[in-house]
């Protein structure tokens, strides 16, 4: 049986996410950041040099890095759910969105959260950076959402689990003020019983 070992507000949310709505059984292992410095624990460290979550376990392999667990998560599920075909117009699409959510969207999400937590001024470079990072992104993402019900296409896929989860980040630092396509997405998205489930685990 897979073992997740999640950590709460924690991009390990994906995965538990995942595995509910594939409706996979697994057992998973909570751990809680530090409460003044808001890190993870060490513990996590025995478990995956790293120490960042989601990190699972299964038999002899042990696996770290959102988009690579869901990839292995899906290639275990032989009716091929979640994720398009190759061949299918939307595999591209999906493959795009699986990764832009850590390579491209997450900086930017981050680098906001913890400019948050600082006295600035707002005119170093990092703020300026981080600025123009947040509008190209957010406006590639309001576009897309404008014209398509999920990220992929027509059909919600594991792209929407990778996608949703950095999404929430975003807006509880208030990146997605006046992204109409983008909120409504989000809200539907957060409706699905497998997301509820997921983030009840905290």
């Amino acid at each position: 049986m897979l073992t997740v070992h999640h950590l709460n507000q924690s991009r390990s949310t994906r995965i538990l996410w995942l595995l509910e709505e594939l409706a996979i059984d697994y057992k998973r292992v909570d751990y809680q950041r530090d409460a003044a410095t808001h890190l993870a624990p060490d513990t996590l460290k025995a478990i995956h040099p790293l120490g960042k979550a989601p990190i699972v376990v299964d038999g002899a392999l042990t696996l770290c890095e959102s988009s690579t667990i869901i990839e292995y998560v899906l290639d275990q599920n032989p009716e091929q759910r979640l994720r398009p075909a190759q061949g299918d117009p939307s595999y591209y699409p999906y493959l795009e969105w699986s990764h832009f959510a850590e390579g491209s969207l997450a900086l930017p999400v981050v680098g906001s959260t913890l400019l948050t937590m600082e006295t600035r001024s707002g005119q170093q470079p990092m703020d300026g950076y981080i600025a123009k990072e947040v509008n190209v992104d957010f406006t590639y993402i309001e576009s897309t959402l404008s014209q398509q019900a999920y990220f992929a296409g027509a059909a919600f896929t594991a792209a929407d689990i990778m996608m949703a989860v950095s999404l929430d980040m975003a807006n509880r630092v208030g990146l997605l003020k006046g992204k109409e396509h983008t909120l409504a997405y989000l809200k539907k998205v957060q409706q699905r019983p497998a997301y509820i489930k997921a983030a009840s685990f905290g």
